[in-house]
Formats: structure tokens, sequence, C-alpha cells
């Protein structure tokens, strides 16, 4: 089975991260309000993520301990995928130190940046957080 990528990388503008991924394909009762709203953003058209963004999903949504595991086959997506580069690595490198990040979430900022996203989508990073011209939403935060 043949996966093909559309490049729309002129519409990109938030960039998803693997929890918002995981949510949409979760079948918990406990979890439908955050899988109700991952299924309705992930519907955008306006959305990119990385390639090891791309690697938590297929190892957390397949794995045989999983109460609802994906067949490999349903673990592939639509999105535009930033590979990693030496740039993003220099970068994240910057903006871990820069605000005290893991380096897998300050490669995620990174990741984003290259698509030219504003925005990334994430539960585990800082809600509002603005990492030098990258802002953080947490679409599963209580309104306010």
């Amino acid at each position: 089975m043949g996966i093909a990528w559309i490049e729309t990388r002129s519409t990109v503008v938030r960039f998803i991260d693997t929890n918002v991924l995981l949510y949409a394909v979760s079948n918990d009762p406990e979890e439908q309000r955050k899988a109700d709203l991952a299924r309705s953003l992930l519907a955008g058209r306006d959305l990119a993520l990385s390639v090891q963004v791309l690697q938590e999903f297929y190892v957390q949504a397949t794995r045989a301990s999983r109460p609802d595991p994906l067949h490999p086959d349903q673990a592939a997506l639509r999105f535009p995928i930033a590979d990693v580069t030496p740039d993003i690595v220099r970068g994240a490198i910057l903006i871990q130190r820069r605000f005290q990040l893991s380096y897998w979430d300050a490669a995620i900022i990174e990741a984003a940046r290259s698509l030219g996203c504003t925005l990334v989508l994430s539960e585990d990073l800082s809600h509002e957080q603005d990492y030098a011209g990258v802002r953080v939403e947490d679409p599963f935060a209580p309104p306010a």
C-alpha cells in the first residue's frame, strides 16, 4: 500500500504533536471529549508534522499493549512532514538551551518552524508559550 504525500506548505500554519494524533484514534470513553476535538482538528488542511511525531505516533498507536492498537496500514498520515535536517538539529539545540526544554520538545518547535508553522498544537508543551516566534496552544485545555 503506497502513501502519497501532497505538499501544501503555502497553507501550513499549525503543527500537530503526537498527542493530538493519539487522541484522534482513541476509543477510550474517558478520552471521548479529547478524541472528538482531535478528530475535528485533523479535519483541517492547514496542518503539518515532523518525522519525529510520525515515528512516535506509529510506535504508540500500533503497540500491542494498547487497548485499541491500529493495524500498521492504518497509521499512515496525509499531512506535510518535516524531514530531520542538520538545521533542525542545530536550531533545536539552541531552543533547548534558551527555553530549558528537552531536546525532543525543542525539535518539535524547530520542525514546525521549518515548515513555516507559527502555531504548535500540543498538550505537552507550555500552553500559550511563544518559543521565538512559534507559539504553543493546548487544544485540550479547558476554556479560560
